[in-house]
This record gives structure tokens, sequence and C-alpha cells, in this order.
């Protein structure tokens, strides 16, 4: 857009175009605000890029790889040839070029002027955009995150998730740097593909944050498909020659292979954009507002994964349409992290909301809580698929379910009733009568709500 024709002023002005920035930007146009939304890459931000969408394209790729080896098994035939990772990528580009196209496309049609270029903030409601200021009545700090590198070199065979979703060739091993939902996704792409992988994690398990039953079914699981991981002890250092990598720990293990992907979580993108000048406060990057979101000064917001707590886009949709709704007035709900409906896509799938049995009972008291695992075992549709796994429910005694847990193929798609079930406070005895399809995994949810309510049907 031509200098001369865009707006100087906005109702609202955002900072950062990704998943956070663009929902806040969509619904404040919904509620009758002008909106100018500031961009210095493209539209989308992490999420559509380098995220969530090109990661789930892989995995997508790597369930058919699995599903052509073990075919047979089925009574179907196949063999996997080889794999084509230049196609691979190919595909996941189209993906990714369809939803940036359809997300320009949505934006200029709701009539969001959109600035492209690096902005900073100048003042509590000005924003300089290469030179030029913009006037916002209100500001929406949006700038998301980047891949952390705990000071380890990137380049070469040592990198980071945005390299490895284009790498040109697949290496014969690899070490993934951390055991998290990041690490945990590409070992399992990986593995599907080929490739001979470790998983280096300081905690004591993978998924750390998951409830213990699920991370142990995953420990068994990822064992199983031969997914090798060392857990409890930190990296030392990272090294690379022209033949390979080595990661050596603090006890002095060493480990080698092809390549090292460094997945140890994201920063906040928050450096020299002006944010603490302007008195916004900020702590190892991330900017702290306050529950509504503001950060105190002005009307300046913050949203996104610069804010601290779980970074998902999901969570950043929400933060940016809680916002608009807030500066319109509409004193929308706040909706905790701990609620916030959460899927990592390795193969077997994990899906999570509220509180794990550690998580409750430290908050409840061990006393105070009642829990539930249902094996997929006895799930049709699961053994139809030949997944194993397990669906765990956590409840206050005579009280509602706090936490719903899974483990298994397919199973983030359950997440939806199971975000329901915890939001809206379900009793096991409000969720037990209700009807769920047969054959499907859904199924599991009501068994688990019956077991839990005192009268299992399959149990």
């Amino acid at each position: 857009m031509a200098e001369s024709a865009t707006p100087q002023e906005f109702d609202v002005l955002i900072l950062g175009g990704g998943s956070a920035g663009y929902s806040a930007a969509l619904r404040a146009v919904q509620l009758g605000f002008s909106v100018g939304l500031v961009e210095k890459a493209k539209l989308g931000g992490t999420c559509l890029h380098t995220g969530c969408i090109p990661t789930k394209a892989y995995l997508h790729s790597a369930e058919l790889a699995e599903n052509a080896r073990e075919g047979a098994k089925y009574g179907i035939n196949s063999t996997l040839e080889s794999i084509d990772i230049a196609k691979v990528r190919e595909y996941k580009d189209g993906v990714v070029a369809g939803k940036f196209k359809g997300l320009t496309g949505l934006l200029k049609m709701k009539k969001v002027t959109v600035i492209e270029g690096n902005g900073r903030l100048v003042g509590p409601d000005t924003i300089d955009v290469d030179g030029v200021s913009y006037k916002g009545k209100n500001i929406v700090l949006a700038t998301g995150s980047t891949s952390k590198t705990m000071g380890i070199e990137i380049g070469g065979r040592v990198m980071t998730s945005t390299e490895a979703l284009n790498m040109e060739d697949l290496p014969k091993s690899a070490i993934v740097l951390g055991g998290g939902v990041i690490g945990v996704e590409f070992a399992s792409v990986w593995r599907s593909f080929g490739v001979d992988v470790t998983i280096i994690e300081g905690l004591p398990s993978l998924v750390p944050n998951e409830d213990p039953a699920i991370i142990k079914s995953l420990e068994r699981a990822f064992k199983k498909r031969g997914i090798k991981f060392n857990t409890g002890t930190f990296f030392e250092k990272v090294e690379q020659n022209d033949s390979g990598a080595k990661v050596t720990l603090a006890d002095g293990k060493e480990f080698e292979a092809d390549l090292v992907l460094v997945a140890v979580g994201r920063g906040p993108v928050t450096e020299g954009l002006g944010f603490e000048d302007q008195g916004v406060k900020l702590d190892r990057g991330f900017v702290i507002p306050n529950e509504r979101l503001h950060t105190g000064v002005g009307n300046v917001y913050a949203i996104g994964d610069i804010v601290p707590g779980v970074q998902l886009a999901h969570r950043g949709y929400q933060h940016g349409i809680f916002v608009a709704e807030e500066i319109a007035g509409l004193n929308p709900v706040v909706v905790e992290d701990i609620n916030i409906p959460k899927v990592t896509f390795c193969e077997p799938e994990i899906m999570s909301v509220g509180y794990s049995e550690p998580k409750a009972a430290e908050k409840f008291g061990k006393d105070a809580i009642e829990t539930i695992e249902y094996n997929l075992a006895g799930n049709g549709k699961s053994s139809i698929l030949g997944t194993s796994g397990l669906v765990k429910m956590v409840r206050l005694k005579d009280g509602p379910i706090v936490g719903v847990h899974g483990i298994g193929g397919r199973i983030g798609e359950q997440i939806g009733e199971s975000q329901l079930i915890v939001n809206w406070e379900a009793y096991p005895e409000d969720l037990a009568p209700l009807i769920h399809a047969h054959p499907t995994q859904n199924e599991a949810l009501g068994e688990a709500a019956l077991a839990l309510a005192g009268k299992p049907l399959h149990g």
C-alpha cells in the first residue's frame, strides 16, 4: 500500500501479525474499530510459517510413511520405497502458501490496514515503522517468540526447528536437544522417515509438563518405536565438524549424530523494540501485564507468546479476541492457562487440559481429588486403529472434573469435548448419561466419566 494512502491514526494499532496480532485485528474490526497491523515479515507469524502448520504437514507425511510400512498387518500389502524429502517440503510449502493467501485476503477484505516494516514502540500511543510514525488510541503488543538456543551457535549441522523444516536431505541420525513438545514431534517425524533419533532431556522425563501416566505411556511407546532418549542430565556443550555433530552432557557422556536439533523452547521477541523505554515491565524478556493483559502503561496491552505462560497459537487467538473485547468494554471472561487445551502431535498423540494429578494434589490437596484411567485396549475404534494408550480424568471429590488427559493414535481429536468438560466444570455424573457414538475413540471419555461416577460399564 502506498504510504500516502495509509492512515496515520487508528483506534487499535497492533505490533505483530502472528496468531495473536491478526486475531486481535479481526475482532477489533468486527467491533467497529479502525485497525492498523504492523508486521515486519509475513502475516501469520511463527505458527503459519515455521511452527504449527508446517510441522503438522510433516507429521501427516510421517503418518503415511508408517501406514505404508504397516499395511501388511491390516491385509494391505504395501511397502515404503523411500522418502522424497523435497516432495514433502513441496507439499508443506503448498499448505502454508494456501493458508497465507487466505489470511492475507481475509485481512484485506475486512479492511485491516497492514503496515509492512519494522515497528518500534516510541510512545504510549505511537509506533514508529521504519521512520514513519503511526498513532493508536490503543496499542497492542504481539511480537511473538523465537527459538531459544541456550548459547549454542546455530548453523551447519546444528539447527532449530526453522532450519529443520527446510532441509534438503534427511540425515541418517539426529540428536534432538529437548524432550518437550517441539522435540518429541520432530523425533517422531524423523523416526517415521527412517532416521536414527536420540532425544536429550535435562529434566527427569520426556514431556515433563504432562501427567505422569501420560509420560510413562509415551516413553514406553517411543522405546517400542526405536526412539532413544536420555533424561535427567543437562547438556554441557554442542560441537560439530565436517562429518557430524556431538553433544556432551554434564556427566561427561557423549552422543554423536549427523546433526543436532536444538529444541529447548521458545523465548519472547521484545529486545530493542522500545517496550522498557516506555515503562512496559519486562521479566527475562517477557512482558508482564495484569490478568486482563494491560501493561499498566497508557492504553497498551500485550498478548500471545510475549506474555508468560503456554506458548500456543490458540492461546494467542484467545488473547487477541480478549483484548479487542476488553478495549470495547465487553468485559470478556479470563481463561486461565491451566484450562487451555493442549495437543502434542507426535505418534502416539497427547492431549491434555486442566490439572494433572500432581498439580491437582498440589492445588486442592491429595485427599481432595479422585482419578480414573481408562485403557484404550477396551475401546473398539482404538483396536481397529491398532493404537494403545489411555484416557485419564481428575476430579474433585464430590466436585467437577478438573483435568482430562489422553495418549494414543489420533487422541488429539478428543480435546474438543475434553476442554468443554473442564471449562464448563462438568461433574462425572453430568457427563455419564451423555451418549458417545460407537465405535469411536470419543467413547473413551464417556467410559472414563462412567467409571469416575462409580458406574463403569466395561470395567
